[in-house]
């Protein structure tokens, strides 16, 4: 029997990193990107005003006595501190407001010596003006404006290439693509991006029992619900994802839909297809189609599987048993760091917590043990504490509604045989329910 990080060390080994591609930034959200981008002009290209106000001469509303306001400071002028404000004698200035200037104007405007022009965020600053005169810091004059304190040259006024300077790299290789590195992308001018796409996944379930969900069951059959849970657990994990449903025929049949989906995709899940007599006839086809292995792994659920390389390209298989929960153990545990490492991802795997166990819970000796629990945080010392809701006081493994209630899975380490209530255990946290 394999250990379960020997079986990782497999899977790990085995991961495809699809070819990059170019794509709009627009659809880029969550990827990794596969080239450095550089900045070619400076971003801001021209002196903006960082705030509402007046664009001035410092010198002309007492700028030497001035107080030197930082450019971090600029969300809120009028939370200067009072201590600041007792220290610093109020000066009155009053100046004629000779124009006014929105973001976006591309009317030149050159500021003579002790005048004043009303400016917004993002508006370019007229010619020969060196500050913003906060908003906050005036009388809000339109055709006349009184200062109430002096600005130092320079403040609040965003200076060519404060952000980025012509050449320097704004996102770099290897960087997932979240809001801010897209929103950055746009800034330089960059409508395209190259980037790791997202892996593809096929999603197949074999089984005799098995109907769609839009059929009704007849007597021995069940639903189709691996299909559909292993495509949404792939598309969570940020593949791209088809789901072929429920395969059948006859083995030549079986074997031309395989061979199809092989060429066509970077990872196969393959669900039914170990465990059970039915499933020895797509194990046959798959082992003509590549490298199959079905070593049971020390874990539970999920012990009998299978995983292989297949077709010329030998992609990642994964032989999947037909119960829904032992499936989507397996999953998380094998399928999805396949996918996050096929994304470019650094850590492939979930956060894993350390919490306190609430209840008593079985776990099998020699096999590391996957028990689904609701992971929640004491509200008065803020420490992790988690309820087992599978393998506790003789609960069922196998039924799917407990695992809909999971947010997270216990994990045991093969030589632990139970938990008792207050010992400290390792928890993957799972999606965060709403």
């Amino acid at each position: 029997m394999r250990s379960v990080d020997d079986q990782l060390a497999l899977v790990s080994d085995a991961a495809v990193t699809p070819e990059p591609v170019r794509i709009a930034i627009a659809n880029a959200l969550g990827l990794m990107c596969a080239e450095d981008v550089q900045a070619h002009e400076p971003l801001p290209g021209f002196p903006q005003a960082a705030i509402d106000g007046y664009a001035v001469r410092a010198v002309d509303i007492g700028g030497e006595r001035g107080l030197r306001v930082r450019h971090s400071e600029i969300s809120a002028p009028e939370e200067e501190s009072a201590s600041q404000d007792a220290q610093q004698p109020e000066v009155e200035r009053s100046l004629p407001v000779v124009g006014e200037v929105p973001a976006g104007s591309r009317q030149p405007l050159r500021l003579q010596p002790k005048q004043a022009v009303r400016v917004y965020t993002g508006a370019p600053l007229p010619t020969l003006a060196d500050a913003v005169l906060p908003l906050e810091w005036t009388d809000r004059g339109r055709k006349r404006v009184t200062s109430h304190r002096p600005v130092h040259s320079g403040d609040f006024v965003r200076r060519v290439g404060d952000d980025i300077q012509p050449g320097d790299v704004a996102v770099s290789a290897g960087s997932v693509l979240g809001p801010a590195q897209i929103g950055l992308l746009a800034a330089v001018g960059r409508s395209k991006v190259l980037v790791y796409p997202r892996p593809r996944v096929t999603i197949v379930s074999f089984g005799r029992e098995l109907v769609d969900i839009d059929r009704e069951p007849g007597l021995g059959q069940v639903f189709d619900v691996n299909s559909y849970a292993l495509a949404a657990a792939a598309k969570e994990a940020g593949a791209d994802v088809h789901r072929v449903g429920i395969a059948e025929g006859e083995p030549r049949r079986i074997r031309e839909t395989l061979e199809t989906y092989i060429a066509r995709s970077e990872i196969l899940v393959v669900s039914g297809a170990v465990g059970g007599a039915g499933s020895q006839s797509v194990r046959e086809v798959l082992a003509e189609l590549g490298e199959i292995d079905t070593s049971r792994v020390a874990m539970h659920p999920g012990s009998v599987q299978g995983f292989g390389l297949l077709g010329e390209d030998r992609i990642p298989a994964f032989l999947l048993p037909s119960n829904p929960v032992s499936a989507l153990v397996i999953f998380e545990i094998f399928v999805r760091p396949a996918i996050r490492l096929a994304l470019g991802k650094r850590n492939a795997n979930r956060r894993v917590v350390r919490a306190r166990a609430l209840n008593h819970i079985d776990s099998r000796p020699g096999r590391r043990g996957f028990i689904r629990a609701r992971l929640m945080r004491d509200a008065e010392t803020a420490d992790y504490l988690v309820e087992g809701l599978g393998g506790s006081s003789g609960a069922p493994a196998h039924l799917l509604a407990g695992l809909a209630e999971a947010n997270a899975m216990i994990r045991v380490p093969e030589d632990v045989s139970e938990v008792r209530p207050g010992d400290v255990v390792d928890v993957i946290f799972l999606s965060q329910r709403s």
